[in-house]
């Protein structure tokens, strides 16, 4: 429609229009004029109105549904974020708790040792460098770090620095086949060399063929000159097998060491060496050998039967004479032997009785 001048009369007309119905239906209340046609009106637009709402109400609810959908999800997600947050702060905890266990027990190692040590985490294994038993630690050369030094925890020998960088070192574990190290054996001193043997016990040679060594015999590092790569006293492990010596030179041993090379985590580099050699002093206690039970022999007061006679036969007569008395060496004369010493039996009639 074009916007003339005829329109415009004309819309304002029906707006009139639309004003007096309306005040003529307010006044008129229940009674109102235009009752009829209002009915009129919704019954002819009633059903029309109807289907439109059935057909607009799935829409608006599917997208008040995305709506709350959306609300929900971030609801959900928030929910997600702040449990995840909650699970990582609780494993941290636990790995803190453990860590911090860990580092005391190589603090007190490291003390009764006397030996200076940096502290330094394991970040990577080195499965990947020639298929060796390595790992990488967090410290290195700006933390005093130098290549053949001693590496231990609170159990005892971890291995030595082999390739040191500005920030990071590697560390050759005791368990691998090209490690090395001298040992002593607690309390006896025999000397020997022992190799990694991967998973499985270190293989130990002791220099005397003929030491006496028996299963949980312990060594510790012998140490080396200059206290490098090892330094002495630090625990190896225990003996688990011993191999006949046969007359050799030497006499092999299996030794389980005490650290477990799949569990590293907190790890000390000795950076100073003890004044004095600790021998065994870094040991952990000797367990207590388990008391073999007392057995206990109870007598009864009444005897079988049998043994009661035993008894009887064995006691002395009236004369006082034993009937059977132990270590008697005199036998008793037998019938038609002759009685000891000159005594010889009546021959002929002196010999019979007299009869009455």
């Amino acid at each position: 429609m074009r916007d003339t001048r005829e329109s415009r009369l004309l819309l304002v007309l029906l707006i009139a229009i639309a004003f007096a119905l309306i005040t003529v239906d307010i006044r008129g209340g229940e009674d109102s004029p235009v009752d009829g046609a209002r009915q009129a009106a919704a019954t002819v637009f009633g059903p029309v109105e109807n289907g439109l709402a059935g057909a607009v109400d799935p829409v608006g609810n599917a997208v008040a549904a995305v709506r709350d959908s959306g609300h929900r999800h971030d609801r959900v997600s928030e929910l997600e974020r702040e449990n995840a947050a909650l699970k990582a702060r609780l494993g941290s905890d636990d790995r803190t708790r453990s860590q911090l266990r860990q580092f005391d027990k190589m603090l007190k190692t490291a003390g009764t040792g006397r030996y200076g040590i940096k502290g330094a985490q394991v970040i990577a294994i080195g499965a990947a460098q020639g298929f060796s038993w390595t790992v990488t630690i967090d410290a290195g050369t700006k933390d005093g770090i130098r290549r053949d030094m001693t590496v231990l925890n609170g159990d005892g020998l971890v291995g030595r620095v082999t390739t040191v960088g500005p920030d990071t070192a590697t560390v050759l574990l005791a368990n691998d086949p090209d490690f090395s190290v001298g040992t002593r054996m607690e309390k006896t001193d025999e000397l020997g060399f022992a190799s990694g043997s991967g998973d499985r016990p270190m293989r130990v040679q002791l220099l005397n063929g003929k030491a006496r060594v028996k299963k949980g015999d312990r060594l510790v590092t012998f140490g080396s000159e200059a206290d490098k790569p090892f330094v002495p006293g630090v625990p190896v492990g225990t003996v688990v097998r011993v191999d006949p010596s046969g007359g050799d030179l030497t006499r092999t041993v299996y030794v389980q060491p005490f650290v477990s090379f799949t569990k590293l985590d907190v790890i000390g580099v000795v950076v100073q060496p003890p004044r004095t050699d600790p021998r065994d002093a870094v040991l952990p206690a000797a367990p207590k050998p388990t008391p073999t039970p007392t057995v206990t022999v109870t007598v009864t007061p009444n005897a079988p039967q049998g043994q009661n006679q035993q008894n009887q036969q064995n006691q002395p007569d009236e004369n006082g004479a034993g009937a059977n008395q132990p270590g008697d060496g005199a036998q008793q004369p037998q019938d038609g032997a002759q009685p000891p010493g000159n005594v010889q039996q009546p021959q002929g009639d002196a010999a019979q009785q007299p009869q009455q």
